[in-house]
């Protein structure tokens, strides 16, 4: 049984996602409703994966093209950073203290365990499931892209079709976002 930690998000945090320039609705949650992620699993509920800074979001090119040839350079097209806010009054899991990691039966060296070894999407998501079902609007988390634990996510479960993110900026070209300090 887990008991999550509970913390409001800011209403008007800017996030952000990396995003293939060719989608239709970069926001659209029901990608990850029909392909699951690590905080929902396929075939169940929508959740928008959104990044917290800029860090998180360039190691998200990283761990998507570690092990390949590809570089981020070579990216074809390129990805696109969208900056969105939510709706307000977003009240979400805290898996990013040792205390809500706790919480939510996972190790204090999330996103590994003790061994080294990433915690599996398996792991991760019937917590998830868990914490939609209890009525929290997501996941705020250390992310998985950054193994020391220093990037930041947000898995969102909107509460209903008609909650939406919103884009809050075009959005910005990869070769703008990649190499610059700010967005």
């Amino acid at each position: 049984m887990i008991e999550p930690v509970p913390r409001r998000l800011p209403n008007t945090k800017q996030w952000f996602r990396v995003a293939d320039e060719k989608w239709d609705d970069p926001l659209d949650p029901g990608f990850a409703q029909r392909f699951g992620g690590r905080w929902n699993p396929p075939n169940s509920h929508p959740t928008l994966y959104l990044n917290e800074d800029l860090h998180t979001a360039r190691a998200q090119i990283a761990r998507m093209l570690d092990g390949s040839p590809v570089r981020p350079d070579d990216l074809d097209p390129p990805y696109v950073l969208i900056a969105a806010t939510l709706p307000s009054r977003q009240f979400v899991a805290d898996a990013v203290t040792d205390v809500g990691l706790d919480a939510l039966g996972l190790p204090a060296t999330y996103p590994t365990d003790s061994d080294g070894d990433t915690v599996p999407h398996t792991v991760c998501q019937p917590i998830g499931t868990a914490i939609k079902a209890g009525g929290l609007r997501g996941v705020h988390t250390r992310s998985a892209a950054t193994p020391d634990g220093a990037g930041r996510e947000l898995a969102w479960f909107p509460a209903r079709t008609s909650s939406r993110a919103k884009v809050i900026a075009d959005p910005l070209p990869f070769n703008q976002w990649w190499r610059s300090h700010t967005p």
